[in-house]
């Protein structure tokens, strides 16, 4: 997320769902709305999916990228912290028996495939990183991820977590909302906002997501498009769900997963997450390590992918298609 026209991307993407197509478009599991993996060309042509292969889809969704390394001949082990998502993937990938599907969250991954009790191997060819929040989970108004939509202001990717959206609204001190307004949606007004919300919540807290969102637009006024709230409810959003907080731990999680010549692809949607993985993957690509007070360069002992590319944007032809692919960046390494 930018602090200019590309956090209207917050983190949001096209879901997948239902049964695809080799167009890369699939239905949704309720068979209502069409959803288009983000991508996936890009993704496809790099892992190059074969027979007998072992993928983790880390942040499996609704299965899109999944269905098309399973229809491949791959083998994939979909986890998702979001029991919905998973139920909705399981069932549409439940005619390929090289599918596995496990509830939780990326960061713990090797804890959740020692924990499966599977015959599966211990290091992985490929590794995918879809983050972000759905269309298909802002559309459901009781998960409180909407700011157009009324519902409880909940936000739980994992409804099992405790603390919800509500829980930081309603019981955070002043400068702690502040700062996670700052830090989590770039929020330029974030001190006028903590300061709104506190005064207001002294007579009633806050419960629902429209309620949240009309007393952040009372207070801060903004042009153009980007409804006042965006960036209040991605910062909420990313805390509840402590998705900067996992990320780094589910990268480290891919160095230890994957075997010599493994790949790892990231998608990410904006430039809080994107940050983190290009500051990662530069760590761990270099081979020397430098310090002014040492004689010489060291070797790295995080010298553990090498880099294709930088960098891959979605196509013209995608961003056309697929507006919300726009903001997408996808990420690269290879395992040495």
């Amino acid at each position: 997320m930018n602090s200019g026209s590309d956090a209207l991307g917050s983190g949001i993407h096209p879901t997948t769902g239902g049964e695809g197509n080799r167009s890369g478009h699939s239905r949704s599991a309720e068979g209502d709305a069409v959803h288009v993996p983000v991508l996936l060309t890009e993704i496809l042509e790099f892992f190059d999916p074969r027979p007998g292969q072992w993928i983790v889809d880390g942040t499996l969704g609704f299965g899109g990228h999944s269905e098309r390394f399973l229809e491949a001949g791959a083998h994939v082990i979909g986890i998702d912290q979001d029991p919905e998502a998973l139920r909705h993937a399981s069932e549409r990938l439940r005619r390929f028996e090289r599918f596995h599907a496990i509830h939780g969250n990326a960061s713990d991954m090797t804890a959740l495939l020692q924990g499966a009790g599977k015959p599966w191997p211990e290091k992985l060819d490929a590794i995918l990183f879809d983050l972000g929040t759905s269309s298909w989970q802002l559309d459901q108004a009781e998960r409180g991820f909407s700011f157009q939509a009324d519902g409880p202001l909940d936000m739980r990717m994992n409804s099992q977590a405790e603390t919800t959206a509500a829980d930081l609204v309603n019981h955070l001190e002043e400068k702690e909302i502040a700062d996670l307004l700052w830090t989590y949606g770039e929020e330029r007004a974030s001190r006028a906002i903590a300061r709104a919300l506190c005064q207001r919540r002294r007579s009633q807290p806050f419960e629902r997501t429209l309620d949240l969102a009309q007393t952040v637009a009372g207070c801060v006024r903004r042009s153009g498009k980007i409804h006042p709230a965006t960036r209040t409810f991605q910062a909420l959003r990313i805390a509840v769900n402590r998705e900067l907080e996992v990320l780094p731990i589910m990268l480290n999680e891919a160095v230890h997963r994957l075997k010599p010549g493994g790949k790892l692809a990231v998608i990410s949607f904006h430039s809080l997450e994107d940050r983190i993985v290009k500051r990662f993957l530069r760590q761990h690509s270099t081979p020397t390590v430098d310090d002014p007070t040492w004689p010489e360069p060291r070797p790295n002992p995080h010298y553990h992918f090498t880099l294709p590319r930088k960098l891959v944007p979605p196509s013209t032809e995608e961003s056309s298609r697929n507006p919300r692919a726009r903001s997408a960046k996808l990420r690269f390494a290879v395992r040495r």
